[in-house]
């Protein structure tokens, strides 16, 4: 077990030599150095907690795909969720909502951190439109399937089944529920929400249609005889998917720090233990053997995406957020564990 976690050790400790060489330079102060990396360690902390589910999510995802997609997942898909998401998407909000181009948002990011922060956290609202709707879709495609024959929440579970005979199903629900969200703001944020919302749904059927579009092509080459998995659909799949779970640590991440280093330091760390959990539950074959822990995380993700699509009219704290995924994700371990014992007797 601890080989998994060796890659994000070393990253770890080379981070945190970073932070300290950082608060030394920018501080001149032992107290304060050591400040920003107990900061540091709460974000990652913070990270690894809003992000497990997720963790267990991309599991089920890896594991249908061969180890070469696995280890791309977990390089290059770990350059684009440190890089792009936890340095580059703040500072292109920074860059649209201001005006700015990319080195002056990126100078305002290290120059005027409190600016920065005000500017990141006035696209609350599209952020949330867009992240909640794809993720509300990505947890409720889960459940309104045909196909599922396995549930954890029997009752709940069978009726989603059953309405998964209407197509876009899902959509209408989302399109409704986001409707119902948008009469209780002001005129100009219900715009943006419905818009940003409207831009999550296009990016969920068009990640689904790349990856149909790919798998069929998959298909098409196993019947010619060519024993060939790409995995590339899975790749984006898990990468947007990557991506919507970060919005709401980036925003919360500035409840702790301001400063753009921090955070990305911070954000990285936790993000790379996600990864490496993530190849501990595809190695260690975990979804096989707890039946509903998959259940509970796609129940997170619908618990997150419903918080995020609440947020502009209900503020829910990062920490009740994360409760919220661990405790779905706890008791379905519970009713899995219940469910082998029974099974064994």
């Amino acid at each position: 077990m601890l080989r998994q976690f060796t890659g994000s050790l070393l990253f770890t400790i080379a981070a945190l030599f970073a932070t300290l060489a950082y608060g030394w330079f920018l501080t001149g102060s032992v107290g304060a150095t050591a400040g920003l990396i107990w900061v540091v360690i709460v974000l990652a902390v913070l990270e690894i907690s809003l992000s497990f589910d997720n963790a267990v999510v991309n599991a089920a995802v890896l594991s249908e795909m061969d180890d070469i997609w696995q280890r791309r997942f977990l390089t290059w898909g770990m350059l684009f969720a440190v890089f792009g998401m936890r340095i580059l998407f703040p500072l292109v909000i920074v860059a649209l909502a201001a005006g700015l181009g990319p080195i002056d948002a990126l100078k305002l990011s290290l120059t005027e951190p409190a600016r920065y922060e005000q500017i990141v956290s006035s696209a609350h609202i599209a952020i949330s439109g867009f992240g909640g709707a794809f993720l509300a879709l990505v947890g409720m495609t889960y459940f309104v399937n045909p196909e599922k024959t396995v549930h954890w929440i029997g009752w709940l579970e069978r009726h989603l089944v059953a309405i998964a005979t209407i197509r876009a199903a899902e959509i209408a629900l989302l399109l409704v529920a986001m409707s119902v969200i948008a009469r209780f703001l002001p005129a100009h944020e219900a715009l943006e929400f419905i818009e940003a919302g409207i831009g999550g749904i296009v990016a969920f059927v068009l990640v689904e249609g790349i990856g149909t579009v790919l798998e069929a092509r998959e298909e098409a080459r196993r019947a010619a005889g060519l024993a060939m998995k790409s995995g590339l659909g899975g790749f984006i799949y898990l990468n947007v998917l990557d991506a919507s779970f970060s919005f709401d640590g980036v925003i919360g991440a500035f409840a702790l720090s301001n400063n753009m280093v921090i955070i990305a330091i911070g954000l990285s760390v936790g993000a790379m233990f996600v990864r490496s959990i993530t190849l501990l539950l595809v190695r260690q074959g975990t979804l096989n053997e707890y039946r509903y822990l998959e259940h509970g995380a796609f129940w997170a993700i619908v618990a997150l995406g419903t918080i995020m699509l609440l947020s502009p009219r209900v503020e829910v704290p990062e920490t009740v957020t994360g409760l919220i995924g661990a405790a779905l994700i706890g008791v379905s371990l519970w009713s899995s564990l219940r469910a082998n014992r029974r099974e064994a007797a």
